[in-house]
């Protein structure tokens, strides 16, 4: 695809000006691939046009990042560069902006020890958790948006020439983000985020004490909320005042469980992307919260490697809604691609819960979210549980049942 169609100009600007939302005199992170830089210039084009006082570029390339992860020293994935971490501090403390752009091969890492990344992320954690916290506290603004790369596209579209891959992919991705190119999508994301908090607003005035989930796939499954949950959706403050966007595209409405809240059986109704490795069939029973079985078809390894990164990562951290008759669900696509499959799908999440989901969290410190009942975890990991048939019935404080979901789709 020619890169000069100005649709791809106009959602550069989408995901610096709406979805970090720079302002003048901020500065700005862009996390982008080396394959996708016609791409990144553009993203800074759009920060210099509205004010950016500077604009700083982390490259990655993933060929790089397998053999690395394959053949570099054992002792290396317990270390974590300094560099890295003063940079990701450094900005967090003067309020920057983070944009990252996500274009990678769903199945590149599987050959991979899981048990690397795993102690990668520990070596990581205490050294970036100011960073960390500052992103999960909505502290600071900070957007995820994708470019297709050949690998994922042929990987979505498999009986397709490479070209066509691209092409089919780009154009469902721009499609998903509301980016014709007629320079209107800021207009309707407006509409979008106006719809979304309409929802926001009713789900909140319901005070919902748990959620009842069950399909035809076999999940029941019990989700118990912190009496002072709040439900959240769309754009959010940070703590400068701006309004962010964390993901584009985004469909969905979410809160946190309670840590010791959930109990029942799940099963994924899609596969799920982590670390390069895509994990088919997952299945977890849960008790008071935590996981006592995991299972998958395929990636069962890489799962269980996941879910013991840490003592909360065997706990829940987001419950989130999205309706089966959803733009990006009617698309009839699986992307492989966690952004994507979200938000077009009810999910849960397995690990650190936003601090947003519980009213004043963004300004507690993480024991006192821990005494309101949220999890905390160095991972969050989301997994797709949506089917058509999916019914969520809702229990009040005072033993009102509603239904949230009937048939895959809000009743509310």
């Amino acid at each position: 695809m020619d890169h000069s169609d100005k649709r791809f100009a106009e959602y550069a600007r989408l995901l610096v000006e709406v979805g970090v939302n720079v302002q003048p005199g901020q500065e700005l992170l862009i996390n982008c691939p080396v394959d996708c830089a016609w791409f990144a210039r553009m993203c800074v084009k759009a920060a210099y046009d509205a004010g950016c006082r500077q604009v700083t570029m982390g490259w990655s390339d993933e060929i790089i990042g397998h053999e690395s992860a394959l053949r570099a020293a054992g002792e290396t994935f317990d270390e974590y560069p300094q560099w890295k971490a003063d940079l990701l501090v450094g900005l967090a403390r003067k309020g920057a902006g983070f944009l990252h752009i996500d274009a990678s091969d769903p199945e590149l890492m599987a050959d991979v020890d899981p048990q690397r990344f795993i102690r990668m992320r520990k070596a990581g954690a205490p050294k970036i958790a100011e960073y960390r916290q500052a992103t999960m506290t909505n502290a600071v603004p900070w957007a995820i948006g994708a470019v297709p790369v050949p690998s994922w596209a042929r990987k979505v579209f498999p009986d397709c020439s490479e070209e066509e891959a691209m092409d089919k992919l780009w154009d469902a991705i721009l499609e998903t983000v509301r980016v014709t190119g007629d320079g209107q999508a800021v207009q309707r994301w407006r509409q979008h985020l106006d719809t979304l908090r309409k929802r926001v607003d009713i789900l909140n005035s319901l005070r919902l004490e748990s959620l009842h989930y069950t399909n035809s796939l076999g999940t029941d499954l019990t989700i118990r909320l912190p009496e002072d949950h709040v439900w959240a959706g769309g754009d959010a403050p940070c703590k400068a005042g701006q309004r962010f966007i964390a993901n584009m595209p985004t469909e969905e409405i979410f809160t946190a469980p309670r840590r010791d809240g959930i109990d029942g059986v799940v099963f994924a109704s899609m596969p799920l992307v982590n670390d390069g490795v895509v994990i088919e069939k997952l299945r977890f029973v849960i008790k008071e919260g935590k996981i006592v079985e995991a299972s998958a078809g395929t990636g069962e390894e890489k799962l269980k490697a996941a879910i013991s990164v840490d003592e909360g990562a065997s706990h829940f951290g987001e419950v989130a809604l999205v309706p089966y008759d959803s733009p990006i669900s009617n698309q009839k696509l699986l992307y492989y691609n966690t952004l994507f499959d979200e938000n077009a799908s009810c999910h849960l999440a397995f690990g650190e819960a936003y601090a947003e989901c519980v009213r004043g969290g963004e300004n507690m410190t993480k024991e006192e979210l821990k005494a309101h009942g949220l999890n905390d975890s160095i991972t969050h990991v989301d997994f797709m549980v949506g089917t058509a048939d999916l019914s969520i019935v809702g229990r009040t404080h005072d033993g009102r049942e509603i239904p949230i979901f009937v048939d895959g789709n809000f009743a509310i």
